[in-house]
């Protein structure tokens, strides 16, 4: 992969971020590593000097004269936060990182506010944790951007959010902000309700069913660990995309209940199995590397639990010319051992269980 910090930068000027949060830091060093001059402000000073410290950007001083103004502040006030910014700085171009399009739009449109110069914009891309101590400077890379322009959006100022996006190593993608709302709904917003209401299920679970959990488990909770504070927020402002959604979901439960409640009945079975199908079908239409559509082989190698190991793996794939394609850990509470499995293209993986072999590790499965 090349380096994108050698590349220059395609946002002209200087750039200020308003929420030095997790994707407001984020923006901030990956955009410092190309040499851009960054400008941090923060309702809370605290924020803004650990951001600040992590190397994030500087504060901001009565002179500056941004040409991008990126605003990552909570949905509920990001509205007003355009607003200001598009008046504080009448040459700049402002985006802003909100999870839901439509209703800042439409809030700023009946404030009868000059849209010229703003364009809504939304990362698919963050991490369970927020602020800027978690902040990285690859948390975008290879993730899709939405940008919403419309009809009277000029040309320069979309080349500057496209700009930003690109600089960041996003994947831009254009969409109108009723688009955005509708397809977050089914792909971000009912997953992360979905997984808070069976991460629930393990308040009062008892010890042993805890410690049997896996990587399956893992998986499917692990966005769970949300702010509750931002997705009251989230989901209040989109419900009217989330509401339709949840509801095919609870019919499709429903149904899974009732042939679950007597498997014997004519029908309960193949509901099941239908069920369990209609996963693999979608499941199978989810991205895979570089956004392809294409299934990997999954190879799966035990390691010992000591330093080294894991970094020993990825050197020797290397050595036999294998580019790993995905990876999942699992480690067993009590047990000396992990699990890699490691997803290979189809074709290399009979060589690479052999290679491996040769090499002395242990294959798990094949």
């Amino acid at each position: 992969m090349s380096d994108l910090s050698s590349a220059p930068a395609r946002v002209q000027g200087a750039v200020r971020i308003v929420g030095a949060g997790l994707l407001g830091a984020s923006i901030g060093l990956a955009l410092r590593a190309k040499g851009v001059d960054i400008i941090l402000d923060d309702a809370s000073p605290s924020q803004l000097r650990l951001a600040i410290d992590y190397g994030a950007g500087r504060a901001a001083e009565p002179t500056d004269d941004p040409s991008v103004v990126v605003i990552c502040v909570p949905p509920d006030v990001t509205a007003r936060v355009i607003e200001a910014e598009l008046a504080a700085f009448p040459r700049a171009v402002v985006t802003d990182v909100a999870s839901v399009k439509l209703e800042p739009y439409r809030a700023l449109l009946e404030r009868g506010v000059d849209l010229t110069r703003y364009i809504g914009s939304h990362p698919l891309a963050g991490r369970e944790r927020g602020g800027a101590i978690s902040a990285r400077a690859d948390l975008f890379l290879g993730r899709p951007w939405v940008i919403c322009r419309d009809a009277e959006t000029p040309a320069w100022a979309l080349s500057q959010v496209e700009g930003l996006a690109l600089d960041l190593g996003t994947i831009p993608m254009e969409m109108t902000p009723d688009e955005h709302d509708r397809f977050v709904a089914l792909v971000s917003h009912t997953p992360q309700l979905v997984a808070s209401l069976l991460a629930a299920q393990l308040q009062d679970a008892e010890e042993g069913a805890i410690q049997l959990a896996g990587q399956g488990l893992r998986d499917t909770v692990r966005i769970a660990s949300s702010a509750p504070e931002l997705w009251v927020q989230i989901l209040s402002a989109n419900h009217a995309e989330v509401l339709p959604v949840l509801e095919q979901l609870s019919t499709d439960l429903t149904s899974v209940i009732s042939a679950l409640r007597d498997p014997e009945v004519p029908g309960a079975r193949r509901t099941i199995a239908d069920t369990i199908a209609a996963g693999n079908t979608g499941v199978a239409r989810l991205p895979g590397k570089h956004g392809q559509n294409r299934r990997f082989a999954s190879i799966v190698v035990l390691l010992d639990d000591r330093p080294g190991q894991l970094g020993a793996l990825f050197t020797e794939l290397g050595e036999i010319g294998v580019n790993i394609e995905d990876l999942r850990l699992e480690h067993s509470p009590g047990a000396n051992i992990g699990l890699a499995e490691v997803q290979v293209l189809p074709e290399v993986k009979q060589r690479t269980v052999d290679d491996l072999e040769s090499r002395g590790w242990r294959i798990a499965e094949v």
